[in-house]
């Protein structure tokens, strides 16, 4: 087996708890961008009538999209670094403070961010210079007359990162540029920025190209950038750079693409679990990761801000234990955990704690497998958890984990297994369902990849019947089925597709807004936006008819359901009414000749009411209805014939 002693280590102290979205993240994530300052770049797309056409320069696109990333990360991630650097200016700046000398090793390189938490300050110094007015901007955004050397480049972001972000598990650097050759005949520049190149990957920084093409020009990586980024074997071949066309009037304009092609490689989430073993059989052990795809969205504080000092200085938290009678600091070892059990407290050692809700190792551990039609949809009960193969811990894991996968979804069948998720956590049965890519998954999500998903499914005892009279359902009829199935073809997604990142949380947004405005001193803005609204003016256009002609054959089959449901009600009630005591013939031959027979039931008593002849039923019978319903029945004829009115006013 594989070495799981760190995995171990890792949970031992750790207790079963509901996981919040940050737990699942990168902790910290270093970012520089750097953006290539040439004519070209700095080029303004020529006029259109187009209002979606660009309008602003590749530089200035960069920039914005640079400073729309910064505003979310300064509120939603606020331990991440982020820099910004130009290459290819006529000016040279490393760091302020570091004197002339420094500066010259880094030609036609300007740190105009150094890589740090960024604050407010930094935000609106980005902001002033994209105004159109901005000295700053005219002064630093001025191409060199010389070509830039990538390799000072390169060297000038490995610094940083060393100096700035040395333990940083994520560190990653963006450039920016529409040159696909920067040194087209220099063969000794680059070989020295492929070079650097290296140096920066054996970092653990990552490169990625964000190229910018024009017209019908291609952005032909193997003149230089070939050399330079260091893909992923196991990922797709144009995950390491993002083409964004620089246009004048289809409508995609260059900040949007860049923000969308950035926003696609967002810091990859952290293992919920890593090298789990997933046992298939006996002697046949896998090692897997586990990854909470989709979680709900929620508002957090991520830190405690002290704000009783001229600036605002996150603050460290100490946790200490104070004895009540002495004052003193109590050390962890002197501290027990007891239960009460009789008056009296019976205390338990950490270890004996630890072996009564000891249920095994952390495992997933297949027990069989049944037909996917038999997992109903309100089988999860938790979160689901998407599995991948992992090399880490067992050698051909991936190799037995696809062959798995494909078998599932050729039978169509599902797994149910035996998971532990951490080593003292609560054991759950799980079923272990295959999903396809997300073009041939039948929901057209997007967010969902091919693999395999736990869930969490409930035990026996967890399976309740539902409350009372909550069995039975209403079924559709074919002719509404088919009316609601026009105005659903009218109402799809482009493509037939739901992508969640096109719809943020409106609340959550509206929480960041605030913050945004607050720390940026803007004003505050008056409502949110929300794109979870929907458009009623396309929507009445596109199947407004179709709608209201559904509506009123709906309204027709409820109608006709209720008054099917009246009659059989009635017969019920007439079916339960209780056998009356039996009579002598005369008493019997009376009752009829005087009175109605079925006197006491409910359509009877309420005919009666409404047509006002309550008070030509007999004493016999206005007793009878007043004793069946629990009234009574003692008086004359007109208090009874009161009360049994009453009834009828309040009952029917």
């Amino acid at each position: 087996m594989g070495d799981r002693s760190e995995y171990e280590r890792r949970d031992e102290e750790e207790e079963e708890e509901e996981l919040g979205e940050m737990d699942y993240k990168a902790q910290k994530d270093a970012l520089i961008f750097a953006i290539d300052v040439s004519s070209s770049m700095l080029q303004v797309p020529p006029h259109s009538d187009d209002k979606k056409a660009d309008k602003d320069s590749a530089v200035l696109a960069a920039l914005k999209c640079a400073n729309q990333l910064m505003q979310q990360r300064i509120i939603s991630n606020p331990k991440d670094m982020m820099g910004i650097m130009f290459f290819g200016t006529e000016g040279t700046k490393f760091r302020e403070g570091d004197g002339h000398q420094s500066a010259l090793g880094y030609p036609h390189c300007y740190v105009y961010t150094d890589l740090d938490i960024p604050s407010a300050e930094d935000v609106k110094a980005l902001k002033a210079l994209l105004e159109d007015d901005s000295e700053e901007a005219s002064e630093i955004l001025v191409p060199a007359k010389e070509q830039v050397s990538m390799s000072s480049v390169l060297f000038c972001a490995n610094q940083i990162f060393t100096t700035k972000a040395p333990n940083f598990g994520s560190r990653r650097l963006f450039i920016i540029t529409d040159n696909d050759d920067p040194h087209a005949n220099d063969k000794k520049s680059k070989e020295a920025a492929a070079t650097r190149a290296k140096d920066l990957y054996d970092l653990g920084v990552t490169i990625d190209l964000f190229a910018i093409t024009r017209g019908d020009n291609k952005f032909d990586l193997t003149k230089f950038y070939d050399d330079i980024i260091y893909r992923d074997p196991t990922s797709d071949e144009t995950s390491s750079y993002r083409v964004s066309k620089a246009t004048s009037g289809d409508g995609i304009t260059l900040m949007n693409s860049l923000v969308s092609n950035i926003n696609s490689k967002q810091t990859p989430k952290r293992a919920y679990f890593s090298n789990m073993p997933f046992e298939l059989g006996p002697g046949l052990t896998i090692s897997v990761k586990g990854y909470i795809i989709l979680q709900k969205q929620m508002p957090a504080r991520s830190c405690y801000v002290w704000l009783d000092d001229e600036k605002a200085q996150i603050a460290v938290g100490e946790t200490a234990r104070i004895a009540e009678d002495s004052a003193r600091t109590v050390e962890t070892g002197e501290v027990k955990k007891a239960y009460k059990f009789g008056g009296e407290y019976v205390y338990f050692s950490e270890e004996e704690q630890g072996s009564i809700k000891q249920f095994g190792g952390a495992v997933i551990r297949v027990i069989g497998f049944k037909n996917r039609s038999l997992l109903k949809f309100w089988h999860a009960v938790k979160k689901s958890t998407f599995i991948f193969p992992s090399e880490e811990g067992f050698v051909g894991s991936t190799r037995v984990f696809s062959a798995l996968w494909a078998k599932l979804l050729k039978s169509d069948k599902i797994g149910i297994a035996w998971h532990i998720a951490r080593k003292n956590g609560n054991p759950q049965l799980v079923a272990i369902v295959p999903s396809r890519g997300p073009s041939a998954e039948p929901s057209g999500i997007e967010a969902i990849p091919a693999g395999l998903w736990l869930v969490p499914i409930p035990f026996a005892d967890d399976v309740r019947e539902p409350p009372e009279g909550m069995t039975g359902r209403l079924k559709t009829t074919p002719d509404l089925a088919n009316k609601m199935h026009t105005i659903i073809r009218q109402l799809q997604l482009p493509a037939a597709s739901y992508n969640p990142a096109k719809y943020p949380n409106p609340a959550l947004q509206w929480h960041y807004r605030i913050l945004q405005a607050l720390a940026l001193e803007d004003e505050v803005p008056e409502q949110p936006d929300d794109a979870t609204v929907p458009k009623y003016r396309a929507i009445h256009k596109r199947c407004g008819a179709y709608i209201q002609e559904w509506a009123a054959t709906a309204n027709d089959v409820l109608g006709q359901i209720q008054d099917r449901k009246s009659v059989k009600r009635d017969l019920q009630d007439d079916d339960d009414e209780p056998p009356r005591a039996k009579k002598s013939k005369a008493a019997a031959t009376g009752s009829s000749k005087g009175g109605d027979s079925g006197v006491s039931n409910d359509a009877v008593l309420k005919r009666r009411y409404k047509d006002g002849t309550l008070s030509k039923l007999t004493v016999a019978d206005l007793k009878t209805v007043l004793v069946e319903r629990g009234i009574e029945a003692k008086g004359l004829k007109k208090d009874l014939v009161e009360r049994v009115e009453q009834w009828a006013e309040e009952n029917m």
